[in-house]
């Protein structure tokens, strides 16, 4: 099993480690696509600063994050644990799993999608950087385009045969998108409020709300040692757990499937 994790807008802002070292990341064969990101993003922080931060998609009291990216290669690094912050880490709480008898597991199953990266396991060191999957980087154009091309044949490999728990959100989600087998082995989360209006049972699909479920349902799967290897497994499992989860029948033959965890008032 894998599980699927979007990054934070929210980021550590300064770490204590050693400088970058790609060949140390997860997936090393990214390298060449980690790159191109890397020099793309340098090139255009480097230049004038009211583009850098429109195509980024920041606002004034943001510029600080032009320096943090221009310094990716020399600024002391973090854990991506630590780096991420944010509603889903705050509830998944990745700091303390590493340092439990869980570490193992998270390690192994736990990947998060970077617009700089790609894709980064718990304990990659990295600096702290700016960047989310929805810019269009000159010259590279949409990220989202970028990593789905590098990230199809080695994540592709990794996931073969694995459940892939998805609870990324959607920008991150076009940067792989499992076909084939791994689609019908593929459950992507989705968090539904439910409450009482009127006499009537309204469910209504929920953003702030979704993250710390998100990271309540990734803690569970990963504390409790939860290693389903089909859709109707996972929903067994945390119902096992007190989860409220539904699957509906998946839209075509093959297809991946849309798990509910439905979150009441």
């Amino acid at each position: 099993m894998l599980v699927l994790l979007p990054p934070s807008e929210g980021k550590a802002t300064s770490g204590e480690g050693p400088r970058l070292d790609t060949g140390a990341l997860t997936l090393p064969e990214l390298a060449p696509a980690r790159d191109q990101v890397a020099e793309a993003l340098t090139e255009l922080c480097s230049g004038p600063e009211d583009v850098a931060m429109d195509v980024l998609g920041l606002t004034v009291n943001q510029a600080d994050a032009l320096k943090r990216n221009l310094d990716v290669a020399t600024a002391p690094t973090l854990r991506a644990a630590e780096l991420y912050t944010g509603v889903l880490y705050d509830r998944l709480g990745l700091p303390d799993l590493l340092g439990s008898p869980a570490a193992d597991r998270v390690r192994e199953r736990v990947l998060v999608f970077s617009g700089l990266w790609g894709v980064v396991g718990p304990s990659d060191r990295l600096p702290p950087y700016r960047l989310s999957m929805g810019v269009r980087l000159p010259p590279l154009g949409g990220l989202g385009a970028h990593w789905r091309r590098a990230l199809a044949g080695p994540l592709g490999g990794l996931s073969e045969g694995r459940l892939l728990v998805d609870c990324r959100s959607a920008s991150y989600a076009a940067a792989f998108r499992p076909a084939g087998e791994a689609a019908g082995h593929t459950v992507a989360v989705r968090v539904l409020r439910e409450r009482e209006v009127d006499r009537s049972v309204k469910r209504s699909v929920v953003s702030h709300m979704a993250k710390a479920t998100r990271g309540d349902i990734a803690r569970a799967l990963l504390v409790e040692g939860v290693d389903a290897g089909t859709p109707e497994e996972l929903v067994s499992a945390l119902r096992d757990l007190g989860h409220t989860v539904e699957l509906p029948p998946a839209a075509r033959a093959g297809a991946s499937r849309v798990m509910d965890v439905v979150v009441r008032d």
